[in-house]
């Protein structure tokens, strides 16, 4: 049954972010500034996620010192910068390149943490190899997005108003090179900063090991400086304004259940599936945002786009097949000697019952 619950998860968490990325567009397109949107995603976040943190959990939450508080604040910084430059980034390119450059995040943190030495690698061994060759394939993907656009493909005409609606904003937001360029580094620099912040969140677990308070003790953090960001950048006051409209729905929409509900739905499936299980599901929410993109809405997709895609996906699973490979020889290699520490045991046993 938990297998089972545990594959209907991740066919809620991938339809989550394809929906997270096409609607963030959308609002970035009908005008609202990106920084003032961060903020908002994660003060809405830190409200929804407060009163289970600290009132359902807290006799069960270890005590907090101030140098702790220091710690995550520091922390914090990797969700605000990848928060930040992954609303610019997609402003400046599209929902389905958000979605393709999400799968570097794996690559990326492998990568971080072994210039950190807390992961090595064999390059000897096969399983070493794949994991080089993933990150190398997951850098050309990047490069390739960024540097090559190629002709464009329109699959199918639209008619409805929904796609007149994103083909009129989309004329008025039409990305010249060098502006796509520019948000494809923006969205490589979001997931290097999420992938840094990964590889450090398990030093401050140690000091803290409350998952959920400390989730929403960063949403909190992050609020802040993301506050302070906007303000640096939106000084516009009509740009802080929210109307019942689709800019409200979006912030409503990741901050609640982009921040809250898949944080949850994720975490969950790490602990019965592992990590492994559900990084081998994310490009499901690439697949899903280009279908929308263009079957739906009517966006053209470009050549470089599609062979980028192409290559982050193969690295993605180069890098997990590697991985998982290194894992079971290192069990395997374990198992003999847990065997003879059994057998000594046992002789001992035997020899003291005689």
């Amino acid at each position: 049954m938990e297998e089972t619950m545990a594959y209907l998860a991740v066919f809620v968490i991938n339809p989550i972010y394809a929906a997270f990325f096409l609607l963030i567009e959308l609002t970035f397109n009908a005008g609202m500034n990106p920084f003032v949107f961060s903020f908002y995603r994660q003060a809405v976040a830190t409200v929804f996620l407060a009163p289970i943190a600290f009132f359902i959990k807290r006799k069960t939450t270890p005590r907090l010192s101030f140098l702790i508080l220091i710690k995550i604040f520091v922390l914090t910084l990797g969700i605000t910068i990848c928060v930040d430059l992954s609303a610019v980034g997609v402003k400046y390119t599209s929902a389905s390149l958000g979605a393709a450059v999400n799968n570097t995040l794996p690559a990326l943190t492998f990568f971080l943490a072994l210039l950190l030495r807390m992961e090595k690698v064999n390059i000897k061994s096969s399983y070493g190899i794949m994991k080089i060759a993933g990150v190398s394939l997951s850098m050309g993907g990047v490069a390739t997005m960024a540097l090559y656009k190629g002709p464009l493909f329109k699959l199918l005409q639209h008619h409805n108003s929904l796609a007149n609606h994103f083909h009129h904003h989309l004329q008025s937001q039409t990305h010249s090179t060098k502006t796509w360029i520019k948000g494809v580094c923006f969205m490589l620099l979001s997931q290097i900063s999420w992938a840094l912040w990964l590889v450090l969140q398990g030093a401050v677990l140690k000091s803290y090991p409350s998952k959920l308070r400390l989730t929403t003790l960063q949403f909190f953090f992050s609020t802040i400086q993301s506050f302070v960001v906007a303000v640096a950048f939106a000084r516009d006051f009509d740009q802080w304004k929210l109307k019942w409209n689709l800019p409200l729905v979006s912030v409503l929409y990741a901050g609640i259940v982009v921040n809250g509900i898949s944080y949850y739905l994720q975490a969950w499936v790490i602990e019965k599936k592992g990590p492994v299980f559900l990084a081998m599901t994310t490009p499901l929410s690439l697949v899903i945002t280009i279908i929308v993109s263009v079957f739906i809405l009517g966006e053209a997709i470009s050549l470089g786009s599609v062979l980028g895609a192409v290559l982050l996906v193969g690295g993605l699973y180069f890098v997990l097949w590697g991985k998982t490979k290194e894992e079971q020889r290192a069990k395997a290699e374990m198992q003999p000697n847990k065997d003879a520490d059994i057998e000594c045991k046992e002789s001992e046993e035997t020899q003291i019952a005689s």
